[in-house]
């Protein structure tokens, strides 16, 4: 997801002081120190601490008699890291021992943990940390007051002589932990933030240290709790056949065969296909096998995806909405001897997520319960609410782990969680589990879209692009969804051309335009959303420039950035790293190139690679980035080596194709993501900075595909405009 447009209209992501200040404290009893915003616990949650549920509580942070500190975290925790990032936050400020903390995900609930930048609770666009650092710090520094005032009243010192350390209060010879003073400090008022003081980066003793142990424990030992790992009583289990067409509908069916199976409970027909619910999956998906279904395709997609590609194509031959223009673009190129062309085709892509779409829910009359890997909590509580016709305060959604989401659990129609709903409802008083198997994801679920663009530049006398128009034609993301209105401007889908408005190089001219035809395949964000394909086209037009001008491509690039600082810095680091200019390659090796700026963090790679007749590898990649405050900065290392691989596999092998409407991908075997033995060694600078936290999940993804290409440019002489690379 991209909220760059929250970002620009200025969001802060300090606390509001209005709406996000400390409010209260439970008091006495065992309930211990909670801090936050008005809170009413969700019954059966499992991230809610042990509160007086009469208080009013948002329990950023909680301190337990026992000396457990907790930290409710609002965002997803997908693989990321934003369990350790934000309690990271917490602990800094605090000054907790990093062994007494622990994690929860917090209940769905909008006005206590929007996303700041966004104004709903939800995780994407790589905003976790950027929206929350400060949040979580003043989180932190407000409970150390309050503990603080607690042992300067009981021990009657002054509040400022006393020692924070490592979980420990003391002052001469009092001591005492954050939980024997726990008691005491939630009968205290919460300091307001403005009132707080932060430490200086210098003063950090977790903040930016690698030796931070994670803290979404579980994963190493098979104990992580999963949507699959959920077991309630009396629970079934659902799978659904879906259309194989897009926009498909049930015409008729006959179950009898599917009903007579041993363990299947009921079969009906839901909005998007039929629903089969069983004792358990295996007996489910057998039945299901046994459906006799006539589908109706009046509705439906029907073409090809090289019929969709072939109408992009002609569209790029076409003036379209214009999304920036500076000078007069059109008008320099066709005066100009001296035009170079490219036409970029990008397919669509899975998200191919190692956990597919999965959801547990119960529906009680007037209430829903919900347990998955929610990444969209204030979306899915208003769409479930909105099916079931109860307020969205009726929708309890506790969240889990995820295994991996990359955009696609923040499905904007909020798919497979409606569809759960839908079967559940059937069912009162019965917990439902929805299953979509490897299958069901690939060929049922939501895209990353088809795009071409076709770049055209003058070139001045020094070989240096005078003009540059850009044409792009791909579905919207954001049309007909809650997030147009404020996603779209004057027909102008903003995901569609970042990375290519606000051109990072420096050119006189430039005229960037759009065209968003409609079909019936389903397309939603993608990791990185629209940098995945403008930083392509971007990046191999530029490295095609800089070969037509006899320039090398790394110096060719800081002359045309040579008024942006932060992506000149990162680019030279990158290529003093990787060696570029000083080390020989061997024979038949090439190197490549590629800087991008996205989610508001800078990232450049260069990548070797071998080639071999028609085939090629990737060897090395070395990469640099600008994040900021390199919160942890070995999950900073680890998210652009796992965004690397993700770029890379669609880069190499990923592609969504469909015959007469049909997906042909349904598994690994033919959607086939980054093998092992094709991962390549990667190396990750971290410019240093104190600069506040920004994107990190996504910013490694744009380049590597450009870089790539640049390499087997370097040494094939061939300019490739088509992922997924192939030379033959």
């Amino acid at each position: 997801m991209n909220f760059s447009r929250f970002m620009k209209a200025g969001a802060s992501p300090a606390l509001d002081s209005s709406r996000r200040s400390f409010l209260k404290i439970t008091a006495g009893g065992t309930a211990g120190l909670m801090l936050g915003v008005s809170f009413t616990a969700t019954s059966a949650s499992a991230q809610s601490a042990a509160t007086d549920s009469a208080m009013e509580l948002n329990a950023f942070v909680s301190i337990t008699p026992d000396n457990v500190v907790k930290v409710q975290i609002k965002h997803l925790e997908m693989g990321q890291g934003v369990y350790t990032g934000l309690a990271t936050c917490v602990a800094e400020e605090l000054d907790a021992d990093w062994s007494q903390v622990v994690c929860e995900h917090a209940p769905a609930n909008t006005a206590k943990y929007a996303n700041l930048l966004m104004g709903q609770q939800g995780t994407g666009g790589s905003t976790a940390m950027a929206n929350s650092f400060m949040q979580m710090r003043q989180a932190g520094a407000a409970a150390r007051a309050m503990l603080v005032s607690a042992a300067a009243a009981q021990w009657q010192v002054p509040a400022r002589d006393i020692q924070v350390s490592n979980g420990v209060l003391s002052h001469g010879n009092h001591t005492a932990t954050f939980g024997e003073l726990a008691v005491a400090a939630a009968q205290l008022a919460a300091p307001d933030v403005s009132a707080l003081t932060l430490k200086a980066p210098a003063e950090f003793r977790l903040i930016g240290q690698d030796n931070t142990l994670r803290k979404d424990v579980g994963k190493h030992n098979g104990t992580a709790i999963y949507t699959q790992d959920i077991k309630l009583p009396g629970m079934l289990t659902a799978v659904v056949a879906h259309s194989p067409r897009f926009g498909g509908k049930v015409k008729s069916f006959d179950a009898s065969a599917a009903l007579a199976r041993k363990g299947v409970q009921h079969v009906f027909a839901i909005d998007s296909g039929i629903a089969v619910l069983a004792n358990d999956y295996w007996s489910a998906t057998k039945a299901r096998e046994l459906l006799k279904i006539e589908w109706d395709d009046a509705t439906a997609e029907t073409r090809s995806s090289s019929d969709i590609l072939l109408q992009y194509r002609e569209l790029v031959d076409t003036t379209g909405t214009v999304a920036e223009s500076h000078g007069s673009a059109q008008a320099t190129l066709a005066q100009s001897d001296d035009v170079h062309e490219l036409v970029f085709e990008y397919p669509y892509l899975a998200h191919a997520q190692m956990e597919p779409m999965n959801c547990v829910a119960q529906v009680n009359g007037d209430s829903a319960e919900m347990w998955y890997g929610c990444q969209s909590a204030t979306g899915d509580q208003a769409a479930i609410a909105g099916l079931l016709g109860i307020a969205p305060q009726r929708v309890s959604i506790n969240t889990l782990f995820a295994g991996g989401g990359f955009g696609r659990r923040a499905n904007p129609a909020s798919d497979y969680v409606l569809e759960t709903v839908r079967i559940a409802r059937q069912v009162p008083g019965t917990p439902v589990k929805l299953v979509w198997s490897r299958e069901d994801d690939m060929q049922a679920g939501y895209y990353r879209p088809a795009y071409v663009h076709k770049l055209s530049a003058s070139l001045d006398g020094h070989g240096k692009p005078a003009a540059i128009q850009i044409r792009v034609a791909g579905q919207s993301i954001m049309a007909g969804t809650s997030m147009a209105a404020m996603m779209i401007t004057n027909g102008i889908d903003n995901s569609s051309v970042e990375g290519l408005t606000e051109f990072s190089y420096e050119v006189p001219e430039r005229q960037v335009e759009l065209h968003s035809p409609v079909n019936g395949v389903p397309v939603q964000w993608w990791r990185s959303v629209g940098h995945t394909h403008t930083a392509f086209s971007k990046e191999v037009f530029i490295d095609a420039l800089a070969r037509k001008a006899g320039v090398d491509p790394v110096a060719y690039r800081l002359d045309l950035l040579k008024n942006n600082p932060r992506e000149t810095a990162v680019l030279k680091l990158a290529a003093e790293k990787a060696g570029w200019g000083t080390t020989t390659l061997p024979a038949g090796w090439g190197r490549g190139v590629a800087v991008h700026t996205s989610f508001g963090s800078t990232v450049a790679e260069i990548v070797d690679v071998s080639v071999q007749g028609n085939t090629f590898k990737v060897e090395r990649v070395v990469a640099a980035i600008d994040c900021g405050i390199a919160v942890n900065p070995n999950i900073v290392r680890a998210q652009v080596e796992s965004a690397i691989a993700y770029g890379l596999s669609a880069a190499l092998a990923d592609e969504v194709t469909l015959t007469d409407g049909n997906v042909d991908q349904t598994n690994f075997h033919t959607y086939r993501v980054l093998r092992m033995n094709a991962m390549p060694s990667v190396e990750t600078h971290i410019v240093a900075s104190t600069n506040p936290p920004s994107g990190v999940g996504e910013p490694g993804t744009p380049p590597i595909a450009p870089a790539v290409a640049n390499a087997l440019a370097a040494i094939t002489g061939r300019t490739l405009t088509r992922l997924p690379l192939k030379l033959a």
